[in-house]
């Protein structure tokens, strides 16, 4: 087909690229009622953003067939993220092959000195970080005065990241004349007070649907359990088998947690972060495009950038800290006409606030539970008959050999060891605690609907859990561990149940033995509780609002996003140590194994 609002030499580098027609976004920028002017942009992640300003600045760069070799560069464009600018100028690479163009990439963590001599020798298209580009302008290797268009990618990310300071002084030295392009995912009020100070008479253009959820994205909202975070994620992964998958963490610590703990259970997977050189950047999106890896765990920062074609699920290991953040997150699948999912896990005492900020970003999501081993059981079941139940092709040697197999034992035990084979290259699902209204329902049992409450002087603050809580109960109270109820834990207390006709003799037993022969078991205060955890919670708010603000980490939902996640825990100085953090709740009749270390 034919491009006639297109210059003939770009619209044949799109043929050759395998484009049939233009997405809504590249269509609306060379309208005729945009061609010259400034435009703000907003359109969804994924929407050919990148090839939409290449068409664009067309107008600005050719002369003919050609751009000229000019003395300073004739357009510049600034992205927030190394990754997101390197693609940048591969884009515009193919899209200008044709033309002589020369595209030259300005970003931190590269050779600043082997970008100063690709300067020297002429840039028609300058593809750079904030932070990079202001570099260079103040040693006097990037010279502004020609510029013809400037371009800021993903505008609102920058000004998140705190680069406002950098657009300033960069756009500040381009010509007055100088046509300006912002494109975004959103466009919150910072971005248009920064188009209103830079741009002229600008065209607003939107392409995002009504609904702003991506059309192509499946979204889906899972409550867990706060200890069962990690879990959720490792069954998640487990049940979708997808062939690439990222997980966005919080912070740098988390994403090291979460990478080593799926490393140690034998997931493929890499990790991404603000700690990582650009070669370790490289080597490990190299890895996730030739399959060596099929997972990345990844910040919000360190994911600007990431297109992976084979990328169809995407997970929120933890709270995304707005809407936009969840819409830029989620972006990174659901591309170019794709169809992806986007699970976000929400622990339950958050389901509230997840939900606000759905209906925020008019997106529908599908609420259920996390995925138990018996649904990837079967899940697994499915996939392996179908994987083993194709053609194969093979060679008169592989015959031979299976001819002299079936001689020696029976087709059944030989299907059997091609069923262990493939098993045993899958991680083992994880068995999860619950904890949404239904899964407690499902475990509440007989006798506890008469019961003391008893409360216990060690918490979250001292990693208590219920996994080896239960066993000191069992061995301080001469009880089993089917006398023990719901165990909630808050900051700096554990609550629990006991049954009412079971409750003295607790008691009498945790006082016999309170001076026991295990120093650490021995100082955990266990008595009858002077009131139960939501009173408790009630006193500890109105306390911390006497004391002007609530600690850190205690009984009020929500806490300061971007902290760290549930799944793991701050260690305090001189508590017990557990396996994971509690932070929830175990209800009636479960069982844990392991203890605590007896401090450090």
């Amino acid at each position: 087909m034919t491009f006639s609002q297109i210059p003939a030499v770009i619209g044949a580098s799109l043929q050759a690229q395998g484009y049939n027609q233009l997405t809504p976004v590249q269509s609306a920028v060379i309208e005729d009622e945009a061609k010259g002017r400034d435009l703000l942009v907003s359109a969804q992640t994924g929407s050919g953003k990148t090839v939409a300003f290449g068409l664009a600045m067309a107008e600005q760069l050719l002369e003919g067939d050609a751009v000229p070799t000019p003395a300073s560069p004739l357009a510049l464009v600034i992205a927030p993220t190394r990754e997101l600018a390197l693609q940048v100028s591969r884009e515009l690479t193919w899209l200008y092959a044709q033309t002589g163009a020369r595209i030259v990439t300005c970003v931190g963590g590269m050779n600043p000195s082997a970008e100063r001599r690709e300067l020297e020798r002429g840039a028609t298209v300058v593809v750079g970080t904030p932070g990079r580009l202001r570099d260079h302008l103040e040693r006097g290797a990037l010279h502004l005065s020609r510029l013809r268009v400037a371009v800021l990618d993903e505008a609102d990310e920058m000004l998140d990241m705190g680069f406002r300071e950098d657009l300033e002084e960069i756009l500040d030295a381009t010509p007055a004349e100088r046509r300006s392009l912002m494109f975004s995912a959103t466009m919150p009020a910072p971005i248009a007070a920064l188009a209103r100070q830079y741009q002229t008479d600008s065209l607003r253009i939107s392409t995002m649907s009504e609904s702003r959820g991506h059309g192509d994205i499946e979204y889906k909202a899972i409550t867990v359990a706060p200890a069962d975070i990690e879990h959720a994620v490792i069954n998640l992964l487990r049940l979708h088998e997808a062939q690439t998958a990222i997980l966005f963490c919080a912070t740098r610590d988390n994403v090291k947690h979460l990478h080593a703990s799926l490393m140690e259970r034998g997931f493929s997977a890499v990790a991404l972060s603000g700690e990582h050189s650009q070669s370790e950047r490289n080597n490990a999106l190299q890895a996730l495009r030739d399959q060596r890896a099929r997972v990345c765990v990844a910040t919000d920062v360190a994911a600007r950038g990431i297109d992976l074609p084979s990328l169809s699920l995407v997970v929120h290991v933890e709270i995304p800290r707005d809407a936009e953040t969840l819409q830029h997150r989620s972006g990174r699948t659901g591309r170019a006409g794709k169809k992806g999912t986007a699970v976000l896990i929400v622990p339950y005492p958050r389901r509230r606030r997840v939900e606000s900020m759905l209906r925020g970003a008019r997106i529908q999501a599908e609420w259920g539970e996390a995925p138990g081993p018996e649904e990837i059981h079967a899940a697994d079941r499915t996939r392996l008959l179908e994987k083993l139940l194709l053609p194969v092709e093979a060679e008169d040697e592989d015959r031979a050999i299976a001819q002299e197999l079936l001689e020696k034992v029976s087709a059944e035990d030989l299907a059997l060891a091609l069923v262990r084979t493939h098993r045993a290259a899958m991680p083992a699902p994880e068995e999860l605690i619950g904890n949404s209204p239904q899964a407690k329902q499902q475990r509440e049992r007989p006798g506890f609907e008469d019961v003391v409450w008893f409360s216990m002087d060690v918490g979250r603050n001292q990693r208590a859990d219920p996994r080896w809580l239960l066993p000191l109960l069992c061995r301080r109270g001469h009880i089993t561990r089917n006398a023990v109820g719901a165990i909630r834990i808050s900051a700096k207390q554990t609550h629990f149940q006991i049954p009412r006709d079971q409750a003295e003799q607790f008691e009498r037993a945790v006082a016999r033995t309170a001076s026991g022969n295990d120093e650490f078991e021995s100082t955990i205060v266990i008595e009858r509780a002077a009131e139960t955890p939501r009173e408790a919670a009630r006193e500890n708010r109105r306390e911390g609002r006497r004391e002007g603000g609530y600690e850190r980490g205690g009984d009020r939902d929500g806490g300061r996003e971007g902290g760290r996640p549930h799944y793991k825990a701050r260690p305090s100085q001189g508590g017990p140590r557990g396996p994971r953090n509690g932070g929830g709740e175990r209800a009636a009749g479960g069982g844990f194994k392991g203890r605590p270390k007896k401090g450090r």
